[in-house]
């Protein structure tokens, strides 16, 4: 089931690309980033009320929820720059390295998370990075 997931995320990713570009041509890209987070404040504590999970908040520990805040300044910092990266750039090339950041997920889950590095991890990592070069030249 992940996979239809993840195939669900690449599709809206790639559409909020799309989107993106169109909505910040006429504005601040700073503007732009707090108009598309207040839409997903709103989407997201919707599904969290309407299916009633808002009684987890109370077990979220300090640990999780100091990671969950850097997770949201993390981020808050990427939507920024990836707004203010599309109102100057070409979405054929700011999304490839914007998604240079599945290689460099790869690197820290095996630093920071100690997770194996398979030989397949590892081709795929250098192919979306060399993917990522030929897209950007």
């Amino acid at each position: 089931m992940w996979v239809i997931y993840a195939l669900l995320s690449a599709i809206f990713a790639s559409l909020t690309a799309i989107f993106a570009k169109i909505g910040v041509a006429d504005i601040n890209s700073d503007l732009a980033t707090a108009i598309r987070t207040v839409i997903i404040v709103i989407m997201a504590w919707g599904i969290v009320l309407f299916r009633g999970e808002s009684k987890g908040l109370q077990h979220i520990s300090k640990h999780g929820l100091l990671f969950l805040v850097l997770s949201g300044l993390a981020t808050g910092a990427s939507w920024i720059f990836y707004f203010k990266a599309l109102q100057i750039g070409k979405v054929s090339q700011v999304a490839p390295v914007d998604k240079l950041s599945v290689a460099l997920t790869i690197v820290l889950s095996i630093v920071f998370l100690h997770e194996a590095l398979t030989i397949k991890t590892a081709i795929g990592a250098a192919l979306i990075m060399g993917g990522t070069l030929v897209l950007i030249l």
